[in-house]
């Protein structure tokens, strides 16, 4: 996982330097046809055209505004229909392929009525709120009252999503009492502080006292009593009618809504029962590779014994945050050696190892990826939690290293951050399917590349692996076949070696979040799938260097896209 891809999922800059193999994908680049022109005038369409949300402090709409954003998404929509895809260059081929994911989906979830149900673990719209509030700095008499403006307008918007949720109150699509019951929590720990401790301090904390005096009956007249009077709303009437059950499924149309929630973070055709099966068998396969490493180890006792071994066990974990910062910077430099066997082309921003930030630490989780900025002189950093260190185990860290680092999410962003001529809507995408599945097809390759140097790092890399092939059966097993959350904490836990803690944090997030989970797992399985049709098509003339590059060429694209470009690959390449 990289960073903010929970709360602000985003693509970056990218530049668009097409390598050999492409340009054999593609075809020698040719002038613009008829649909590339077409396509382009719907492009600038879409960037020209000024949402509901424009220009506005927080981002709410009327219902004229929402009925006027679907007709345009509407007729975008229809306007990609008249293009002759076949006729588009390949950069615009992949341009309408992921223009029509988003504009169907942003229609599909604005009919539906997504807005009207939008918390979830971490608080949905409220964790927006925090993360917009945090990240603010009041430097100046303009930025002052640019801030005090955000929070004049905040109990307005605290009422607006209110009243969205009570639009879902009487059409039956409400979030379950778990997650309702997270989020009051959520601001009830923020109303037992003294108004000057909260969040909304926090932008003035390096400015003048002035401000921060200002700010105090703003804060304790206005916004907490604001927020208060939310907490109120979630916890009388929408607790009282919120349903029980976790899953999606409970709600109006709610299956029919995971199955397109599915559809959305896999990038392509596939049902929530063939989810749960490919879990099911994957969770069979990789259990016997651990116990077939528990038995190569000798080791006496049950599987879980062998887990509570390793959760236990001294010499699994380091001494000190150095200690394992060494560990970690030491994986990094030994897979950036074998880099040249396995890529044609590299990013050209470095990597450096750096300690999860100490305010952090605490509630984060065990490694981040924060992207690089050629813009900005800023080094691509593989965050490591230094925090709690007897949960911090060495024979995963190989696994996580190459997930975050490389040839993980650096290497996939930093590369995409170096191509060009991008269209604005690719700027604010981030394809889950595509970099999370990336990242754990990458834990899969360092195997190859010889990075995992005991059977304990393999029961490692396999651990990881395990997690992700659970989420498979748990988040279609409690959204559209009916599980408990029981049932899912049950299985999570009988199958990995996460904490009972971790565990249960993880599911809350599956339940507050329907049919992103799965997307990691789905999306490395097509690569891993695309890769071995192209090994066994080609023979010797496959190249693991071309493929490698292939992938990563485009920046983020879909499933269906990245299979049409192997298959062309494969046609090029046997002449």
């Amino acid at each position: 996982m990289w960073m903010n891809d929970y709360i602000y999922p985003k693509v970056f800059r990218m530049r668009s330097t097409l390598f050999l193999f492409v340009i054999l994908v593609s075809g020698f680049l040719t002038g613009q046809t008829e649909a590339d022109d077409q396509l382009q005038a719907v492009i600038d369409r879409y960037h020209d055209h000024r949402g509901p949300t424009s220009g506005k402090i927080w981002p709410t709409w009327t219902e004229a505004e929402a009925r006027a954003e679907t007709g345009f998404l509407r007729g975008i929509l229809e306007s990609l229909d008249f293009i002759d895809q076949e006729s588009l260059n390949e950069q615009n081929q992949i341009n309408l392929d992921l223009l029509r994911l988003q504009t169907s989906d942003d229609r599909y979830r604005m009919e539906f009525g997504a807005n009207t149900f939008p918390l979830n673990s971490e608080g949905g719209f409220l964790a927006g709120i925090i993360y917009a509030t945090a990240n603010r700095r009041v430097r100046h008499e303009a930025s002052w009252k640019g801030y005090r403006e955000r929070l004049q307008q905040l109990p307005a918007y605290l009422q607006w999503q209110q009243a969205q949720m009570e639009r879902g109150m009487r059409a039956g699509k409400l979030s379950p009492k778990l997650i309702v019951n997270n989020c009051a929590d959520q601001i009830d720990r923020m109303l037992e502080l003294p108004p000057e401790e909260t969040m909304f301090f926090l932008p003035v904390a390096d400015a003048a006292d002035d401000y921060a005096k200002q700010l105090m009956p703003l804060v304790r007249d206005t916004v907490l009593p604001a927020y208060r009077a939310f907490r109120d709303f979630l916890r009388g009437p929408y607790l009282d009618e919120a349903p029980a059950e976790v899953g999606i499924s409970s709600i109006t149309d709610g299956k029919a809504y995971y199955e397109q929630r599915v559809r959305y973070f896999t990038t392509y055709d596939v049902s929530p029962k063939e989810v749960f099966e490919t879990g099911q068998r994957e969770v069979a396969r990789i259990r016997q590779e651990m116990q077939d490493i528990i038995d190569e180890l000798g080791f006496e006792g049950s599987f879980a014994d062998f887990l509570e071994f390793l959760r236990t066990d001294e010499q699994f974990y380091a001494k000190t945050g150095e200690e394992l910062l060494r560990h970690a910077a030491w994986i990094t430099k030994r897979m950036e050696g074998k880099l040249p066997e396995y890529f044609g082309h590299l990013p050209r921003m470095p990597l450096t190892v750096t300690p999860v930030p100490d305010a952090l630490a605490p509630n984060y989780t065990g490694g981040r990826y924060s992207p690089g900025s050629y813009r900005g002189n800023r080094a691509g950093q593989y965050w490591v939690n230094t925090y709690n260190l007897p949960s911090r185990p060495l024979y995963v860290l190989p696994a996580l290293s190459v997930h975050e680092g490389v040839p993980g999410h650096h290497t996939q962003m930093m590369l995409a951050a170096e191509m060009e001529n991008v269209p604005g809507f690719r700027k604010g995408m981030y394809l889950s399917a595509f970099g999370e599945g990336w990242a754990l097809y990458c834990e899969y390759l360092a195997k190859e590349a010889g990075i995992y140097q005991t059977p304990y790092e393999d029961f490692g890399r396999l651990t990881y692996e395990m997690w992700r092939a659970c989420r498979l059966v748990v988040d279609p097993g409690m959204h559209y076949f009916g599980w408990t959350r029981e049932e899912a904490v049950q299985f999570l836990a009988e199958n990995t070696a996460l904490s009972l803690h971790e565990v249960n944090t993880e599911i809350d997030r599956y339940i507050g979040w329907p049919g992103q989970a799965v997307s990691y797992k789905m999306g490395e399985l097509k690569i891993r799938a695309l890769r071995a049709r192209a090994e066994a098509q080609l023979g010797d003339q496959f190249d693991i260097r071309e493929f490698h590059d292939l992938i990563l060429a485009n920046g983020a694209i879909t499933m269906d896209k990245m299979e049409q470009l192997v298959e062309a690959y494969i046609i090029q390449k046997k002449g």
